[in-house]
């Protein structure tokens, strides 16, 4: 498959049934976090997902055949950037239904990375999703403006914190992108298991300087939810879905594969108002509104925009 860097080639039938798969894991996952932040402090959630993923894996799998550096860099993006911010954006003040769709923005930030790092010209119809986009932000942004802001479950830092883990997603697509002009034939799996090293102790060393003394015994007595958190992270969210995902990153330009996480949300928000009861504001579906808008003028503007 060519990776040219062409935003418009098609995803065979194979990818877009693994595209629609990573869909619905990572919808589900902000169900997950949640119920492992009510043992854990986002650090040790964040500890404690990348054991998950790394075990047994790593047991197995030689270390992928590229340089260093790019399994260091998507460790520290992927892992301690991006869902360290999401953590603790979640635990300060974001719901699981909200975070699904505020982190879809990484389509955006990968855009503009890709531009200026990668020459990846954006298209029309991306250039309109981001204007759509940005819309969509004021919307969420008007949420906590005067009367609005007490009606929200949500406070301004958790809204910053996950959009600073999109940024870091974002970041981490372009390293795959990298690593893959690096090293073309390197295998997607051993990556994403190495890699999952990195953020381990980081985040263990970020526990240890700011969570409580008293936080440091949540494992003792644990309840069977927050293992099966840790082992859905883990192992699906982060070895299926991540691993689903960086292999389509290998094949195709960043700015095709990324549109497709716009669909989490779908799963992201029925998950979320059904198995946490979480409620959302008129500014918040309006906000929601316009990002899937966005959505799908990146995924099927092509024909509106393209010329006679």
């Amino acid at each position: 498959m060519s990776n040219s860097g062409s935003a418009h080639v098609a995803l065979t039938g194979r990818d877009l049934l693994a595209a629609l798969a990573v869909v619905v894991i990572w919808g589900t996952n902000f169900v997950a976090m949640k119920y492992g932040l009510r043992q854990l402090t986002p650090f040790q959630l964040g500890a404690g997902r990348y054991v998950f993923a790394v075990l047994p894996l790593v047991l197995f799998l030689r270390p992928p055949a590229l340089p260093v550096r790019w399994i260091l860099m998507y460790g520290l993006f992927q892992g301690v950037g991006q869902f360290g911010f999401v953590f603790l954006s979640l635990k300060v003040g974001m719901s699981a239904s909200l975070a699904s769709v505020l982190l879809q923005t990484q389509i955006f930030f990968t855009a503009v990375y890709g531009f200026v790092l990668l020459n990846e010209r954006p298209s029309r119809q991306l250039l309109a999703g981001l204007f759509l986009a940005a819309l969509g932000l004021v919307c969420f942004g008007m949420n906590y403006v005067g009367a609005a802001a007490l009606a929200t479950e949500t406070t301004v830092a958790g809204f910053l914190l996950v959009l600073a883990g999109a940024a870091m997603w974002a970041a981490s697509n372009i390293v795959v992108r990298l690593a893959q002009k690096a090293a073309p034939g390197f295998d997607p799996l051993a990556f994403l298991v190495w890699s999952s090293l990195t953020p381990i102790l980081p985040f263990i060393a970020l526990s240890l300087a700011f969570d409580p003394p008293a936080t440091r015994w949540a494992w003792v007595d644990a309840p069977w939810s927050m293992w099966l958190a840790l082992a859905y992270l883990g192992w699906m969210a982060t070895i299926v879905g991540y691993g689903l995902w960086t292999s389509l990153l290998k094949r195709y330009p960043a700015n095709r594969v990324a549109p497709f996480s716009l669909g989490v949300p779908v799963v992201g928000i029925t998950s979320g108002m059904v198995v946490l009861g979480e409620s959302i504001t008129a500014w918040q579906w309006s906000g929601i509104a316009l990002i899937v808008a966005a959505l799908g003028c990146v995924m099927f503007g092509g024909r509106l925009f393209r010329r006679p």
